[in-house]
C-alpha cells in the first residue's frame, strides 16, 4: 500500500488555473499507476487524469483535455494536475488514487486502483 496526500485546492474565479499535488509514501516503489479523480456534490466520482509511473505515458478525459496535464516527479514521489481554463464545473472535490503491484496503462474505473487521498476541495466561481 501506499499513503497519499493532496494539497493545492481552493477557490479560483473562472478562465483561472490551479496546481494540485499529490506526494505518496511507503511502498513508492511498487506504483503502476497515478491518476486523478473527481467527484462534484450528487454526482459520481469520475476519472480526470492518469500517468503511467515508470514511462509517464499520460491519459485525460474528453472534458478536461488542453485544459488539464498531469505530470509527475519521480524523485519526489510527487504528482501533479496543473488546471489551466477552470469552468464552474470543473468544482469537485479531487482524489488522488494510484495502482500498486501492477497493472498495465490506465483505468478509469475508481476500483482499479488501491490507494486514494483524501481529496482537495477546488471550488471555481463564476
Amino acid at each position: 500500500q501506499v499513503q497519499l496526500v493532496e494539497s493545492g485546492g481552493g477557490l479560483v474565479q473562472a478562465g483561472g488555473s490551479l496546481s494540485l499535488s499529490c506526494a505518496a509514501s511507503g511502498r513508492t516503489s511498487s506504483i503502476a499507476t497515478m491518476a486523478w479523480f473527481r467527484q462534484a456534490p450528487g454526482k459520481v466520482r469520475e476519472f480526470v487524469a492518469a500517468i503511467t509511473w515508470s514511462v509517464g505515458n499520460t491519459y485525460g478525459a474528453d472534458s478536461v483535455k488542453d485544459r488539464f496535464t498531469i505530470s509527475r516527479d519521480k524523485a519526489k514521489n510527487t504528482v501533479y494536475l496543473q488546471m489551466n481554463s477552470l469552468r464552474p464545473e470543473d468544482t469537485a472535490v479531487y482524489y488522488c488514487a494510484a495502482r500498486v503491484y501492477g497493472g498495465n496503462g490506465y483505468s478509469t474505473v475508481v476500483s482499479w486502483y488501491d490507494s486514494w487521498g483524501q481529496g482537495t476541495q477546488v471550488t471555481v466561481s463564476s
